[in-house]
C-alpha cells in the first residue's frame, strides 16, 4: 500500500508538470502568488510562530509527564471538564491552523483523548480574544458575539463527537499507551514546569504578534491610500483598500516595494504592543534559556531537541506544500468571484463559504479583513460567520498534517465536523439577523 502511495504521488508531479499550461495568464499568476504567499510565509509566519511551536511540542513530548496529560485529558479524566478546558484553551494563543499543528501533535502522541486533542485543535486558532474583538468592531457586534459563542460550543461538540465516533479506536490507543513503561519521574515541581511552558507560549504570542494592519500607505507617485497590508514579500506589498471611512472597497492591489514611500499603521493598543514584542519576546527566551540551563540536564536536553526535529521534519515539508497551492488556488478563485456566490442566506452560500473557508490559508487576523471585502462585494452574513467559524481553525496546509496524525478516517471526520457544523451555524445565524 506504501508503495502505491509513492507511486501514485510521482505520478500524479509528472502529469502536472507534462501539461501545466505554463502559457495560460492565469497560471503564470497563480504559480507567481503561489511564491509570493510562500515567501510571506516563509519570511513572516516560519520564525516567529511555527519554529517557536515546534519547540514547544518538542517540550511537550519530553518533560510533560504522561501521567499529567493521561489524568487531565486522558480516557480516565473527568470527560466534562478536559473538554471544557480543551475549548477554551484558544484564549491564551494567537496563532493560525497552522501553528496549532505542533502543540496539538505532541499532546496527542503524549496520551491525550481524542476528544479534548480535536477540541483543543479547533479552539487554539479560532477563539483567541483580540480576533472575536476585532470581529465584533469591523463586522458587526452580532457577527462578533456569535464567532465567540459558536468557536467554544464548535470545540467541545466536535470534541465530544470525535471521541464518540471513534471510541473502540481510542480504547485501543489507550491500552497501548497504559502498557508503556512509566517514565522516569521528574525532576522539577509543577510549577517549574508550568512556569517553564508559560514562557514557551508567551515567546510564541508576542513574537507572533500582529496589529490590525490597517495603515496609511503614501506612494512614490504622492498617491495616499487607507489600507490594510494582507501580507508583505522581500519585493511587494499586496493591500486591501479602503476608502476615506476606512470601509473596504472590495479592491486588492498588489505594489512593489519601490513605489512605496511611506507607511503609517493606524494607532492602536496591539500596535502599540507590536512595538516592543521583540523586548517581550526576548525577556521570554532569556527566562526559558535560563530554566533550561538550571533545570534541565544535557541528555533532557537533546531528547528535547530530537523530538522537537521530529516533529519539524514531519510537520514543516507538509505546512509549506499546503501554503504553495493555496496561493496558486487563490488566484484562479479571485474574491469577488467568490462573494457572488454567498450573496443569500441558502445552503449552498453557507456550504460553500465553509468549504472555501477550510481549504483557505489565514493568518492570525486576516480572516477579518479578507471577511470585510467579502461582505462589501455582498457575501450575506450567515455565510460571513460560517466562513469565519470554518477558515481559522482549517487549511488546506493543516489538513495534510492532521491527516498525517490522525489517519484518513479521523481527518476526514475532524473536517466534515467542521464544515457541516459551519454550515448549519451560518444558516440560523442568517435566519436569525434576517
Amino acid at each position: 500500500m506504501k508503495e502505491w502511495k509513492i507511486f501514485v504521488s510521482l505520478l500524479a508531479v509528472f502529469l502536472l508538470a507534462y501539461f501545466l499550461p505554463l502559457e495560460n495568464p492565469k497560471i503564470k499568476e497563480g504559480i507567481l502568488e503561489a511564491f509570493r504567499l510562500l515567501q510571506w510565509y516563509a519570511r513572516m509566519h516560519t520564525l516567529a510562530c511555527v519554529v517557536p511551536a515546534l519547540f514547544i511540542a518538542g517540550g511537550i513530548a519530553t518533560f510533560l509527564s504522561q501521567a499529567s496529560v493521561l489524568r487531565y485529558l486522558g480516557p480516565t479524566a473527568n470527560r466534562w471538564l478536559a473538554l471544557s478546558v480543551a475549548s477554551v484553551a484558544g484564549c491564551i494563543l494567537a496563532v493560525c491552523s497552522c501553528s496549532v499543528l505542533p502543540m496539538f501533535a505532541g499532546i496527542y502522541q503524549l496520551g491525550a483523548g481524542l476528544g479534548p486533542a480535536t477540541a483543543f485543535l479547533y479552539s487554539g486558532p479560532a477563539i483567541n480574544v483580540l480576533a472575536i474583538f476585532l470581529s465584533a468592531r469591523v463586522l458587526g457586534f452580532d457577527i462578533g458575539l456569535a464567532r465567540a459563542v459558536g468557536s467554544i460550543a464548535f470545540a467541545f461538540i466536535i470534541g465530544l463527537l470525535m471521541a464518540r465516533f471513534f471510541r473502540k479506536d481510542e480504547t485501543k490507543r489507550m491500552e497501548a499507551v497504559l502498557q508503556m513503561p512509566e517514565p522516569e519521574r521528574s525532576r522539577r515541581s509543577l510549577w517549574q514546569t508550568t512556569l517553564f511552558f508559560a514562557c514557551m507560549v508567551l515567546f510564541l504570542v508576542f513574537s507572533d504578534w500582529f496589529p490590525t494592519n490597517d495603515a496609511t500607505i503614501t506612494l512614490r507617485d504622492g498617491t495616499v491610500l487607507k489600507a490594510n497590508i494582507r501580507y508583505q514579500t522581500k519585493d511587494t506589498v499586496t493591500l486591501q483598500l479602503y476608502d476615506d471611512a476606512w470601509k473596504s472597497t472590495g479592491e486588492t492591489r498588489t505594489y512593489s516595494r519601490s513605489e512605496v514611500a511611506q507607511v503609517a499603521p493606524v494607532e492602536s493598543l496591539t500596535l502599540q504592543i507590536f512595538r516592543v514584542r521583540w523586548y517581550l519576546a526576548g525577556a521570554m527566551f532569556i527566562a526559558v534559556a535560563v530554566m533550561t540551563l538550571v533545570w534541565f540536564s544535557r541528555t533532557e536536553f537533546k531528547d528535547w531537541m530530537n523530538s522537537t526535529w521530529s516533529f519539524a521534519k514531519m510537520l514543516v515539508p507538509l505546512l509549506y506544500g499546503g501554503v504553495f497551492l493555496v496561493g496558486f488556488v487563490s488566484v484562479l478563485i479571485p474574491e469577488r468571484q467568490v462573494a457572488t456566490l454567498v450573496g443569500d442566506n441558502s445552503l449552498f452560500a453557507n456550504f460553500f463559504a465553509s468549504v472555501v473557508g477550510a481549504l483557505w490559508y489565514f493568518a492570525t487576523l486576516t480572516e477579518i479583513p479578507i471577511t470585510q471585502t467579502l461582505m462589501k462585494l455582498g457575501m450575506a452574513k450567515g455565510p460571513a460567520l460560517a466562513l469565519l467559524l470554518a477558515g481559522p481553525a482549517l487549511s488546506l496546509p493543516s489538513m495534510l498534517v492532521i491527516r498525517n496524525v490522525l489517519g484518513n478516517k479521523k481527518a476526514a471526520a475532524f473536517i466534515v465536523l467542521v464544515v457541516v457544523m459551519a454550515t448549519i451555524t451560518g444558516m440560523l445565524f442568517g435566519r436569525i439577523v434576517g
